[in-house]
């Protein structure tokens, strides 16, 4: 229940990005100031998220995911509200708000599963991952159909009201009340801190430059028959991470994990000549990945860190996927739309080179608790 719950807070956020672009070009008619917002709402997530999970390790999740919820709650509506013609500085700022206050749900989920799955945790982090694919697959569509049917400005609301009721039955949850870091105040540590920590958060980054690169190397490429062919990428890693759960997680160790991202690399690097419909084959590694990485956080982070460290990780592909899609979008305007793969497969190979170098090649990915629930 706890798990649903979140994935059903979680699946607002999937539509803030295109639910902010069409309603700001809606409201100034300008795509300029429609990609000026959502690259404030993507900064501020970039800033907050660790900012939020920081803060969760050391207050508890409940007063964050609250106070953070409604907070954004109150600038979808801002944003639903605001008439035409409002000045764009006002626009970036509510949009900023929105990044800032964005409730980190999915890393505090990410740090109960120790607790909730003792000894499948690899399986559960692969089965989280599948379905954070799921709702960015249905987020999308989903934000454009209720704006078509109602207007921009109603889906941006009610994309708030889900936010602030799903996130709030999950705080309130017995597991999220009472969980507390078991290191607290023992260490004052960031997650960033520990090596380990910071090449996977570099891993992480080099995964998102695949993602952005690939988005803009499709659209640039496919034209009408871009959307289509980012949900079979899509569905593919979902795939992807529901044989990852079926098989008991994703990888365990070093090598496998850069075996995962070689993978990754690979198939996309064959996406710049290969039949479009192979997208599929080529997403189906991405969630294994993501799974991994989940797992690999306990042993990298600093004991008492765990949610700031999984926000870093959200954050890290955030700034790769952002700059994956300008370097991308360079490519296609001054090559051919096919470089944007060639890009994420060397961002991906790169990505298995550290991680190769940087991580033990046999050890396990869990090494000790970060947390626990009193009584």
């Amino acid at each position: 229940m706890l798990f649903s719950t979140s994935v059903v807070a979680r699946l607002p956020l999937a539509t803030f990005s295109i639910g902010l672009l069409v309603h700001v070009e809606h409201l100034t008619g300008s795509y300029a100031a429609a990609g000026s917002a959502a690259g404030a709402l993507a900064v501020a997530q970039g800033f907050g998220g660790p900012l939020l999970g920081r803060l969760a390790d050391r207050r508890g999740q409940t007063v964050v995911l609250l106070g953070s919820a409604s907070l954004a709650g109150l600038a979808l509506a801002a944003f639903a509200l605001v008439p035409s013609r409002t000045p764009l500085p006002a626009l970036l700022a509510l949009a900023a708000l929105l990044g800032l206050a964005t409730p980190p749900v999915g890393a505090c989920m990410r740090t109960l599963i120790p607790l909730l799955h003792k000894g499948s945790e690899h399986r559960a982090y692969a089965v989280d991952a599948a379905a954070t694919e799921l709702t960015w697959i249905a987020g999308p569509p989903l934000a454009l159909g209720v704006g078509s049917l109602a207007g921009t400005g109603v889906a941006l609301a009610s994309a708030g009201a889900v936010l602030v009721v799903a996130t709030a039955a999950f705080a309130l949850s017995p597991v999220s009340r009472s969980w507390r870091s078991s290191s607290f105040p023992r260490t004052r540590e960031t997650a960033l801190a520990s090596p380990l920590m910071r090449a996977l958060v570099v891993v992480l980054a080099c995964v998102g430059i695949v993602f952005g690169a690939t988005e803009v190397a499709v659209t640039a490429s496919s034209g009408s028959h871009a959307g289509w062919l980012l949900a079979l990428w899509g569905t593919g890693s979902l795939a992807g991470g529901v044989l990852a759960a079926r098989l008991g997680g994703g990888a365990r160790d070093g090598r496998t994990f850069a075996l995962l991202l070689a993978a990754l690399g690979l198939g996309h690097l064959l996406l710049a000549v290969a039949p479009p419909v192979l997208i599929a084959l080529a997403g189906t590694a991405i969630a294994p990945i993501l799974a991994s990485a989940y797992a690999m956080v306990d042993a990298a982070a600093p004991a008492g860190t765990a949610t700031e460290a999984f926000a870093w990780l959200a954050t890290a592909t955030a700034i790769g996927t952002a700059v994956g899609a300008a370097a991308a979008g360079f490519l296609a305007d001054f090559a051919s739309p096919a470089t944007g793969f060639v890009l994420g497969g060397v961002a991906a190979g790169v990505a298995a080179l550290i991680a190769a170098a940087r991580f033990p090649a046999s050890a396990p990915a869990f090494a000790r608790p970060t947390a626990d629930v009193p009584g």
